[in-house]
């Protein structure tokens, strides 16, 4: 059975999006609060995957609030946060600092980190970030140089296809508010295939792809088969020495 394909809810994709969009549009402290207050503690299925162990490096690039690295400082791995945004990196500092965690956010772009950090880190996740940029393709080539030969790399985004616009843009931002309106663009949804393509061109290869879900009316997120929308491939670095 493939690892992805577990019952572990995947609430932190979903909070560190919604928190990543209000953040990059505005900063309210009071309602940074309110949308990342449903966070589980139930689990992380990236977490399962990427199992950092103690002392291993893990950059967490369009990190926003700082959840997930939140999530794998805790288990013991030195985590680097990035993202382009001040305000999301003031928050995730600000949290850092009142719980005591020792984690290194820095605001930048993966190709400014690329100059100094090649190799540099054990695992690389960037999650429901790429559909927010002009160029992923250039992410995804800066992150298969950020991660060492042999580590492994999560990325998380947003199939493009008539379902992927009716539930990621229609539902969530018009009809559910899960989202502010706008915070999406259609045409910068990503296929599996695209994804995959520009990953193996950087000497990347694919382990293995599942959907991330979430049930409105339950309000529970989930991971599992069926990438028509939110979905998550992770990938490994060939040594290529």
């Amino acid at each position: 059975d493939s690892p992805l394909l577990d019952s572990r809810p995947a609430s932190r994709f979903e909070a560190r999006r919604e928190v990543r969009a209000m953040t990059r549009q505005r900063w309210d402290p009071e309602e940074y609060a309110r949308n990342a207050r449903f966070v589980s503690d139930l689990g992380e299925p990236v977490l399962a995957l990427l199992a950092p162990s103690r002392g291993e490096r893990v950059l967490d690039l369009g990190c926003g609030g700082g959840l997930l690295a939140e999530s794998m400082n805790d288990l013991g791995a030195s985590v680097m946060g990035l993202d382009a945004g001040s305000a999301p990196i003031a928050v995730a500092k600000l949290h850092a600092r009142e719980t005591d965690r020792k984690i290194c956010y820095q605001q930048g772009t993966a190709e400014e980190l690329l100059k100094t950090h090649a190799a540099q880190f054990d695992g690389v996740t960037c999650m429901e970030m790429l559909e927010h940029v002009p160029h992923p393709d250039r992410i995804v080539t800066a992150c298969a140089q950020l991660v060492r030969p042999g580590g492994s790399l999560f990325f998380s985004t947003i199939n493009r296809n008539p379902k992927s616009w009716l539930f990621a843009i229609v539902g969530a931002e018009y009809l559910l508010g899960l989202l502010p309106r706008g915070t999406h663009r259609y045409d910068r949804f990503i296929r599996p295939s695209e994804l995959e393509g520009w990953a193996a061109g950087t000497g990347l290869k694919l382990l293995d792809m599942a959907g991330l879900h979430y049930n409105p009316l339950l309000q529970q997120y989930s991971i599992g088969p069926g990438t028509d929308v939110n979905y998550i491939l992770q990938f490994v670095r060939r040594d290529l020495g």
